[in-house]
C-alpha cells in the first residue's frame, strides 16, 4: 500500500490560540492544507504519524514551549479491562448498540445540542446550528461510521469513528448527561474495542493525552497505551 508521508504533504501552521485543556495557555496546530491529501492511504499514514480529524481539518499540535498534548493509541489484542471497565459493560447490557453509515440522523442532533451545553457551554461549539454539526459530524462519510446507544429506544449516546487501514479512530463522542452511573463515555471506548476486536483490527486511536488535563485523564485507565513521540510509538 502505498502512503503519502507527513513530510511531503502541505501544511500550515496557526496562529496561536487560547488551549482548550490547559487553562493560561497559548496553543498552535499544524494542519493539512483542505484538498492536498485526500481521505484513504494517506489519511491512514497521516493517523500513524500523530494526526487527528476534525471535520475536514486534519491536524497535530505543534505549539511553541509545549509538548502536553501526547497522540496514544491502544493495542486491541493486549487489552483487558479492568474491574471497573467490567462493571461498565454489565451496567449498560440492556443497551442497544447499532454501527450505521453516517448519515443526519434529527435525534443525534438534538443529542450534540443538549452535550456541547453541558461539556461546552459558552463556547463556539455549543452554538453550532445543523449545517455546522453536519460539516462536523458526517465530513468524511466514505471512512467513518456512527455507533449509536439506545435505551427503550431513545438515543443516549452516539460516536464517531472513523476506519483506517491498521485499526480504528476514536474522532468524536457525545452522550446524555442524565445517566451519570453508566460510564458513557467508558463504554464508548470499550465498544469500539470490542467493534475493531470483531473486525480484525490492531489498533484504538484514542487522539490526545494530556497527563494534566481532567478531560483527557479517562484515556489513560485504557491499557496497555502506546505513545507517539519523536517519530514513533511507544510504550508508555
Amino acid at each position: 500500500m502505498s502512503c503519502v508521508e507527513p513530510q511531503s504533504a502541505a501544511f500550515y501552521l496557526t496562529s496561536p490560540y487560547p488551549c482548550s485543556y490547559l487553562p493560561e495557555q497559548q496553543a498552535r496546530s499544524q494542519v493539512l492544507l483542505p484538498g492536498v491529501v485526500p481521505l484513504g492511504p494517506a489519511y491512514d499514514a497521516l493517523i500513524r504519524h500523530g494526526f487527528r480529524r476534525s471535520g475536514d481539518h486534519i491536524y497535530r499540535p505543534r505549539c511553541d514551549a509545549c509538548q502536553a498534548c501526547v497522540p496514544v493509541r491502544l493495542p486491541i489484542a493486549e487489552f483487558q479491562p479492568d474491574r471497573s471497565q467490567r462493571r461498565c459493560r454489565q451496567r449498560n447490557g440492556d443497551l442497544e448498540v447499532r454501527v450505521l453509515e453516517p448519515h443526519f440522523v434529527a435525534e443525534h442532533y438534538a443529542l450534540y445540542r443538549r452535550y456541547q451545553a453541558v461539556r461546552h457551554g459558552g463556547s463556539a461549539m455549543d452554538l453550532d446550528d445543523s449545517e455546522a454539526y453536519r460539516a462536523f459530524i458526517l465530513a468524511a462519510p466514505g471512512c467513518s461510521r456512527l455507533m449509536e446507544w439506545r435505551l427503550a429506544g431513545v438515543v443516549i449516546a452516539v460516536a464517531l469513528i472513523d476506519i483506517v487501514a491498521d485499526g480504528l479512530s476514536a474522532v468524536y463522542t457525545f452522550y446524555s448527561s442524565d445517566y451519570p452511573p453508566r460510564g458513557l463515555g467508558t463504554l464508548a471506548v470499550l465498544e469500539q474495542i470490542a467493534w475493531a476486536r470483531e473486525q480484525g483490527l490492531h489498533w484504538l486511536y484514542l487522539g490526545f493525552w494530556i497527563a494534566a488535563s481532567p478531560k483527557m485523564a479517562y484515556k489513560a485507565r485504557f491499557r496497555p497505551l502506546e505513545a507517539y513521540r519523536d517519530g514513533g510509538w511507544i510504550r508508555l
